[in-house]
């Protein structure tokens, strides 16, 4: 994590002078270990929160160098990322219900995408695909995992 953050932080600093090729690659390589390390992290909200923020820090940083296409295809990878893995049944419960909470945060940033620059065809579905009945039977499989964990 330690490494993760510190990676973040030199890509923030980047970003902050308008160096944004530099900041795209050491987002990059941020997003790199958030992948690495997603199912290794202790704490599962770090984990997933890692994961968006390395996205979604890749997506502004499109968004400064003009190139909203790439910007909207982070927001949408991310999105349908933490979607897949509310119903990966191979992940931790706590990871599960971690990509849960983040999803809601997500999906607005694809909400606040579209407001801003326009809506693209992917946007659209994965939008219509979000509209929270996936996420609620996720989160009535979640709740039924965490009521009869230890008990077999």
């Amino acid at each position: 994590m330690e490494h993760w953050k510190r990676t973040i932080e030199l890509a923030n600093r980047y970003f902050g002078r308008g160096e944004y090729i530099d900041a795209r690659e050491h987002y990059l390589q941020a997003l790199a270990l958030s992948q690495v390390l997603f199912e290794r992290w202790r704490d599962a909200d770090e984990a997933v929160a890692a994961y968006v923020i390395s996205h979604h820090n890749l997506a502004d940083v499109h968004l400064r160098l003009k190139q909203p296409e790439e910007s909207a295809e982070y927001l949408c990878a991310i999105h349908e990322q933490i979607l897949r893995c509310l119903v990966d049944p191979r992940l931790k419960p706590e990871l599960r219900q971690a990509c849960l909470r983040h999803s809601r945060h997500s999906y607005l940033e694809l909400l606040h995408f579209t407001t801003a620059h326009g809506e693209t065809a992917r946007i659209r579905r994965l939008l219509k695909r979000s509209v929270h009945p996936p996420a609620a039977r996720a989160r009535q499989a979640l709740l039924h995992e965490v009521s009869h964990q230890g008990v077999h």
